[in-house]
């Protein structure tokens, strides 16, 4: 009798161990290496607010590493562009989706179907629908040169540290801020999850070989609010919002300048043009020279 528990015991020990659903869940957690980020998650936006829920205002891209031909691409833009039935419903691409105008953010697992192995992420709760999958499974990046890119891009993670690191590629051609700047479909996103406590922090690092100088960095919180519903969005619907000639492309034309914003801070429009230089700490000379330069031409013109 005691020969026929202690076998029992075992064929149950046994299959519970080798259980590959069981085994799976193990496996996954243990290459996770860090926190779940499964959940709804609340952005918050106090830090850049002003870039992420009106949006910069035209001409201004300070702390933008972009280069001349964004500088040019982007001071041509008109918002009235959005406006065309083709792009009313176009979606935030993924080099900018989650910066803003806020969002809150829905994410969920991606289980394997045999296995329930985690093998995967999919963010809802972005503009346009762009919802997010970051596979986990160690599959590969398509083809540099035949792969299709989307708004969402094509994105994979690894736990490293407790970090969750995703990199993505395949993105379309975007913007990195709503007032116009270009993002090239050429461009790699690697972003760094990380969590502390209830608040989740994402720093993305961007390469774009035909728009940037340097990488753009940036960064964006969230924070844990588990009765939040984020649903995903319905679908849109096109209709003719202004009135224009058939063929029209709203636009400015080549060499327009944007003082808008210059104006707004008082500084010389030079100095909300961006790029590499407008990064660093030591700018900060080179606007004050500019400020005092603004100001004594503005007496100048007071006095006339």
């Amino acid at each position: 009798m005691k020969c026929r528990i202690c076998y029992c015991l075992l064929t149950a020990t046994l299959s519970l161990y080798f259980n590959p659903q069981l085994l799976a869940q193990e496996l996954s957690y243990s290459e996770r290496e860090g926190f779940d980020i499964a959940g709804m998650w609340a952005a918050l936006v106090l830090e850049d607010w002003y870039d992420r829920v009106p949006g910069a205002g035209l001409g201004s891209y300070l702390g933008i590493p972009i280069n001349d031909a964004a500088r040019q691409k982007a001071e041509t833009w008109d918002a009235s562009i959005l406006s065309q039935p083709e792009r009313q419903g176009q979606p935030h691409p993924a080099q900018y989706s989650f910066r803003g105008p806020r969002p809150d953010l829905r994410i969920d697992r991606i289980l394997d179907p045999v296995t329930d192995q985690l093998i995967g992420y999919e963010t809802n709760g972005t503009y346009g629908r762009a919802d997010r999958t970051i596979w986990l499974d160690g599959r590969e990046h398509p083809s540099e040169r035949h792969g299709l890119h989307k708004w969402n891009g094509f994105s994979t993670g690894v736990w490293q540290n407790g970090v969750l690191i995703v990199t993505t590629t395949h993105m379309k051609y975007g913007v990195y801020q709503r007032n116009g700047v270009p993002a090239s479909p050429y461009g790699v996103m690697t972003e760094f999850f990380f969590r502390h406590g209830e608040y989740m922090t994402m720093v993305s690092h961007i390469e774009d070989p035909i728009y940037l100088e340097e990488p753009l960095v940036r960064s964006q919180t969230w924070i844990l609010n588990p009765p939040q519903v984020v649903s995903r969005a319905n679908p849109f619907t096109s209709v003719e919002e202004v009135a224009m000639e058939p063929g029209w492309v709203p636009h400015w034309p080549l060499g327009t300048m944007h003082y808008d914003t210059a104006n707004e801070l008082g500084i010389a429009v030079e100095a909300t043009g961006g790029g590499s230089v407008t990064l660093y700490p030591e700018y900060r000379e080179t606007l004050r020279l500019m400020r005092e330069e603004y100001d004594a031409n503005l007496a100048v013109e007071e006095q006339e």
